[in-house]
């Protein structure tokens, strides 16, 4: 998969170096942690300053679904905070479109968080008094917007979201992941380019969840729109994001696509909270492959050919249906690599890319 980040477009959020540390000692304490090297146990004891994002850099491209996961105080709804700048960090700069965010006067940041910035938090905080179609015009409500056109907005906006038969109802008569639904609509009625997401799914039941993260991840791509989006579900991350961020400590341990992550770890961290995914759906052939010339059991060119995207699972019902045990993988008409039973199995065990040893 190739991240909206390779492009040379203005990223539509940058994080440069970016530190928040809560305490009245918080430079102090950034500056012990960069000298001394100070873990977040031993800045509390010594500073009495909590580390909440440690020296963070990362980007989200237009068009790009970016999550950031981690354990609860790992310093993910902290650094999400930080974006749309609810917080101000310590240390370091947040950037929106290219325009540093820190420094903005009150008018300017109100208009980032109205027209370019929409925000969903795990309470979705609607009005219990207002309907729904209320609800999801109430941002455009304090905008100044006319009534016409903000029951106009907001309504496509519930259609979008498959709440258009619930217009006139109130919150209490809504399940869980409809408010959730409601939310969403609330945000994007104001359509803006980056919507922020803070574990919004986390307190549903699973099937809703599931349900509600492809509806999201259909929507803000076919809207076009960016996201961050906030988990502590390795799962959930995997199935709505384009890249991951795992952080650690307020720290981002790695980032990369799913991919890259599950077959790569950074380290032993980021390795055990990988160890129980599935692997079937997620690995493509281009990290299974063997290089072509190491390939020695018949000629490639007797072998079924499929593409670089194929899945583990692909690969198993083409592995099995030749009789070489073999497929061939090719991107247009050159041979990239080959694909056995073996690498099949290193693939789902976990082990390196066999291309990474001999390509």
């Amino acid at each position: 998969m190739t991240s909206p980040t390779t492009t040379r477009e203005t990223p539509l959020v940058e994080c440069r170096n970016v530190w928040k540390v809560f305490g009245a000692r918080s430079r102090e304490a950034i500056a012990a942690i960069r000298e001394k090297g100070l873990g977040k146990r031993e800045v509390l004891t010594d500073y009495n300053c909590v580390v909440g994002v440690h020296d963070a850099s990362f980007t989200v491209g237009k068009g790009e679904i970016f999550c950031i996961m981690g354990l609860s105080g790992s310093g993910k709804s902290t650094l999400i905070r930080l974006l749309n700048r609810l917080i101000d960090p310590s240390l370091g700069e947040v950037l929106v479109k290219g325009r540093a965010i820190n420094g903005l006067a009150a008018p300017d940041l109100r208009a980032l968080r109205a027209k370019t910035i929409g925000m969903v938090f795990q309470n979705v905080a609607l009005i219990p008094t207002r309907t729904v179609l209320e609800n999801a015009a109430f941002g455009l409500e304090v905008q100044g917007i006319a009534p016409a056109d903000r029951r106009r907005i907001a309504t496509d906006a519930l259609t979008r979201v498959g709440l258009a038969d619930w217009l006139h109802r109130y919150p209490r008569e809504l399940s869980g992941g409809m408010q959730q639904r409601v939310g969403l609509a609330r945000a994007i009625a104001a359509d803006p380019e980056i919507i922020l997401m803070d574990e919004p799914f986390s307190a549903l039941d699973p099937l809703i969840r599931r349900q509600l993260q492809d509806e999201f991840r259909q929507l803000t791509k076919s809207l076009g729109k960016s996201a961050v989006f906030i988990t502590h579900d390795l799962d959930e991350a995997i199935r709505i994001g384009d890249r991951i961020a795992i952080m650690k400590d307020g720290a981002m341990v790695q980032t990369g696509t799913a991919e890259e992550i599950v077959m790569n770890p950074a380290d032993q961290y980021v390795a055990d909270f990988v160890a129980g995914i599935s692997r079937i759906h997620l690995v493509k052939a281009a990290s299974v492959m063997m290089p072509v010339a190491d390939y020695t059991d018949a000629p490639v060119a007797n072998l079924a050919r499929t593409g670089l995207d194929a899945d583990i699972d692909a690969l198993i019902h083409l592995v099995l249906a030749s009789p070489h045990q073999a497929v061939a993988v090719a991107e247009g008409d050159a041979l990239r690599g080959v694909v056995t039973a073996r690498t099949l199995l290193e693939g789902l065990k976990g082990d390196a890319a066999p291309m990474a040893h001999g390509a």
